[in-house]
């Protein structure tokens, strides 16, 4: 073979072929490492990038308004607030536009009773702000025509019906449309609007200086100044829009991010560990390759090279699998939030990336330990390669042979010290799975504390028709329902929710409130109050975190409640664990305040102790076939079922990731240590001993492992869920770790070991000595 033929590329690619072919094992273990790590690293970073992306890119569509401001009429005309839209700093503005809200008394289109926001608006998409994207149906044009608001869906099977007002006005709804300021629960003729009376009179605004709450309040100073003081009703800002946007998403954000870095990291460990094992494994090869003339550059290419084609194909099959499983992780994530027009979708960037960046970080990976092999002398490496290990490692094999453990025990424990370097990245590895371990076991434990029974009875939920598939019209009348679940046998305690929607005085969008009365209402499974104290007083309300930070709020604020010209003040006692971020929980007293009708959606039903769940489901369904019964389930809530899973999918993914790093690393050593292995079984180490010599050599490291491993995992789990945001959790919910656990967490490292080492331990015990000798 001339020596151009050997420096020749086609020389290159025929040798890195046959390492990929001679060294199957590792191929197989570099592509599934990598497969996992991208696909762990992808729908991580499809959560990041969702909860931001799509409202960016449907806001700057749609032109939303960085503020929405409803303005007073009575202190400031329509042509006064026309000239703010020239003021310093506006961009582009839309309006006036005039707003009344009308009440609706019974349900309509599946929504409860309550107050909606209508402004009067003559074309969808002509303003120069917030532009309204019609979904079916078409604009309305004449009086009594509604557009009806809708945050998913099409609402194309709404079209049609009619609504009727507290005032007599019957208004039918002909289109359906989202806008992603929503500033309207629908939108009539500028006419219609005119004809009800409105309240205020709304102005759209974009502004040059719009990324902090600081600035918008600002720009809106300038741009109203001049004007009455008391001119500005109410404003709503777009960042609270995108924060309830993503408030979904970032319950998750922690948890992703966290594993999409422990991922890299294993790989980019296991990698590394891979490429150093094979290049000191294959001195006789690299010897043998620089003595035909092969150049320093082109050995590294062949080991770069040898590594990269299983992370290839790795990287894009974890790129297609990531992305296949990032669509319905997304729908779990965004659940319930309203999104408007935006589209919840992966980034189209995050494949390109995935395929580039992960290659590139494997071939970093790997380039430190191939360099090895550039440096090495054909003689010193076929030399290195064919002589026996002596040196390191020795003093702590002689010091472990003269202790009383069995041969077979102390030798394993000796083995390791050979190799320091890639013993560390082997224990660096099985850490890093302890880690996400503890994680998953901590956040499950949370979870299940966060989700759990508010006692030992069995609930019953009875839904009423309006909530339910129709059954036609109720048998009973609200207080005989509730007269017959007390009488039904087995019932202990009857709880009533009812559910409107009311207005809040300060905020454009109106909200949902439930107001619980009946027996014993804080036994409800979803009044789960963590901090305060439950709202059961006249005038108190609790609500969950999103709903707090979103307003602005916290516990011991005011607000006021607005519903059929009624208005009552509610002071803010208790925060729930987690809750709509669009509701608020009172009781039946201070519903009273606003409304005369409980307007009943469910009843939470305590079983006496014994008591047959099912002959009591029965006997509410003779009584009223309308009614809708279940058997409540703790911690079955959508969130809690995604984070449940996304953390045991995360830890199983990178346990195996780990396990497989032992695998590889026990296989390098085994075939280094042929040579002794013959010798030991030669003079009488059994199979059985040749076993338990290699589960040993990796077993302690497991141990060492879970020590370092369960602290940082323990941190890890704190600093999650001290970020959720959707979810506040307790010092109670967030302490797990109890020494039963712990002990059981202990055992997770060795296990991990264990598992990676019991192939290539059969196969040292298999070794036949005539061949090895042989051989040798």
């Amino acid at each position: 073979m001339s020596e151009r033929t050997i420096r020749g590329s086609g020389a290159v690619w025929r040798a890195s072929r046959a390492a990929v072919k001679r060294r199957r094992v590792q191929t197989v273990v570099i592509g599934l490492v990598v497969f996992c790590s991208t696909a762990t690293v992808l729908l991580a970073l499809a959560v990041i990038s969702a909860a931001r992306a799509p409202f960016d890119t449907a806001f700057e569509a749609e032109r939303g308004a960085h503020v929405n401001a409803v303005f007073d009429p009575a202190e400031a005309s329509a042509e006064q607030l026309a000239a703010t839209a020239h003021r310093p700093g506006v961009e582009a503005a839309a309006g006036p536009f005039d707003q009344a809200v009308v009440t609706i008394p019974t349900d309509w289109v599946g929504r409860p009773p309550g107050p909606l926001t209508l402004v009067g608006r003559p074309d969808p998409a002509a303003a120069p702000v917030d532009r309204v994207e019609l979904l079916s149906g078409r604009w309305a044009t004449a009086p009594g025509e509604l557009v009806m608001a809708t945050a998913g869906g099409s609402g194309e099977g709404n079209l049609g019906k009619s609504v009727t007002t507290n005032t007599g006005l019957k208004l039918t709804i002909v289109g359906s449309a989202a806008d992603m300021s929503q500033s309207a629960g629908g939108w009539v003729t500028p006419e219609q609007a005119a004809a009800l009376h409105p309240v205020g009179r709304q102005m759209l605004y974009r502004f040059a200086d719009a990324d902090t709450e600081q600035q918008l309040t600002a720009s809106l100073d300038k741009a109203t100044e001049g004007l009455p003081k008391d001119a500005v009703a109410n404003g709503q800002s777009y960042l609270v829009l995108k924060q309830a946007f993503s408030a979904g998403a970032d319950a998750y954000l922690p948890l992703m991010t966290v594993f999409g870095v422990l991922g890299l990291i294993v790989a980019t460990l296991i990698v590394g560990n891979v490429v150093s094992g094979a290049v000191v494994s294959g001195y006789r090869h690299i010897g043998v390759l620089k003595s035909i003339g092969f150049t320093p550059r082109q050995v590294v290419t062949v080991y770069l090279t040898m590594v990269s084609v299983p992370a290839a194909v790795g990287t894009v099959l974890g790129t297609a699998a990531g992305w296949a499983a990032a669509y319905p992780i997304l729908q779990t994530a965004f659940s319930g939030i309203a999104t408007g027009t935006a589209v919840i979708a992966p980034a189209g960037w995050l494949p390109v990336a995935t395929l580039l960046g992960v290659p590139l970080l494997v071939a970093l990976a790997a380039l430190l330990p191939a360099s090895r092999a550039r440096r090495l002398s054909a003689a010193q490496a076929i030399s290195a390669g064919s002589a026996p290990r002596t040196g390191r490692g020795l003093k702590v094999q002689r010091w472990l042979s003269g202790t009383r453990l069995p041969r077979a025990v102390s030798l394993g424990l000796g083995q390791p010290f050979a190799r320091p370097a890639r013993t560390a990245l082997t224990m660096a590895a099985i850490a890093l799975g302890v880690v996400t371990v503890t994680v998953t076991t901590g956040v499950t434990g949370t979870l299940a504390k966060a989700m759990s029974a508010p006692d030992e009875y069995t609930h019953i939920d009875v839904l009423t028709g309006g909530f339910t598939v129709d059954k036609g019209a109720p048998r009973l009348t609200q207080e005989q329902t509730e007269a017959m679940l007390h009488a039904a046998p087995g019932a202990d305690r009857v709880s009533v929710r009812g559910l409107v929607r009311v207005a809040v005085v300060g905020q454009p969008q109106v909200v949902f409130a439930n107001f619980y009365g009946g027996d014993a209402m804080v036994d409800h499974s979803r009044l789960n109050v963590v901090e305060g104290r439950p709202a059961t007083g006249l005038g108190e309300a609790e609500a969950g975190p999103a709903f707090l930070d979103q307003r602005g709020l916290k516990l011991g604020d005011k607000v006021t409640l607005v519903l059929d010209d009624r208005q009552t003040t509610v002071t803010l006692v208790g925060l729930e664990s987690q809750g709509n971020a669009n509701a608020l929980t009172s009781n039946d007293a201070t519903r009273a305040l606003l409304t005369p009708d409980r307007h009943v959606v469910e009843y939470d039903v305590r079983l006496a102790a014994g008591a047959d769940a099912k002959a009591y489901q029965d006997a509410v369904s003779a009584a009223d076939p309308t009614l809708s019964t279940s058997v409540v389930t703790a911690g079955t809530a959508g969130p809690v079922v995604a984070i449940r899973t996304f953390s045991t999918t995360f830890s199983v993914l990178l346990s195996v990731v780990a396990a497989l790093g032992v695998f590889n690393t026990l296989l390098l050593t085994i075939r280094e240590r042929r040579r002794d292995l013959g010798m030991l079984k030669a003079i009488g180490m059994t199979p059985r001993q040749v076993v338990g010599m290699t589960v040993t050599s990796v077993a302690w490291q497991g141990v060492v492992s879970g020590i370092v491993g369960i602290p940082v995992g323990i941190l890890v789990h704190r600093l999650i869920v001290e970020n959720v945001r959707i979810i506040h959790f307790t010092d109670g919910m967030i302490d797990v770790w109890g020494a039963p656990l712990l002990a059981v967490l202990a055992l997770a490292g060795i296990a991990i070991a264990v598992l990676g080492a019991l192939v290539p331990a059969r196969s040292a015990a298999r070794l036949p000595i005539a061949e090895v000798l042989h051989n040798e």
